[in-house]
């Protein structure tokens, strides 16, 4: 039986969920990836909290000329709102995607406005 692609990523997921979790002192960030948008929140685990999140769809979007630079801005926002909430460092959860492409220009973004991870 072949794998569909969600069914694929989903067994990935679970995989990177089995040894990345998020405490208070270094909440996940976690990414989900649409067609169209890409969304990041930062989780608190052992209280199974949402401290931030911050998506393309955000009104402090503008970016919107291609979907890395999209991404960048997600990156940097979701990194402000953590600051501003006291969070320096966080353990990065992909959600099962490749670190490559929007996933990683989030990343970048976060780290570029001063996430630790």
């Amino acid at each position: 039986m072949a794998l569909t692609k969600e069914k694929r990523r989903l067994r990935i997921r679970m995989r990177i969920r089995k040894t990345v979790s998020g405490t208070t002192a270094a909440p996940r960030l976690s990414v989900y990836r649409s067609n169209k948008e890409i969304y990041a929140q930062l989780i608190d685990d052992t209280t199974g909290k949402t401290i931030v999140a911050a998506s393309s769809r955000d009104k402090e979007i503008e970016n919107k000329d291609n979907k890395s630079n999209t991404a960048v801005a997600v990156g940097k926002l979701v990194a402000e709102k953590a600051l501003k909430a006291g969070v320096t460092k966080v353990t990065f959860d992909r959600g099962g995607y490749l670190y490559h492409g929007r996933v990683k220009s989030l990343a970048e973004g976060a780290r570029e406005a001063g996430l630790k991870f």
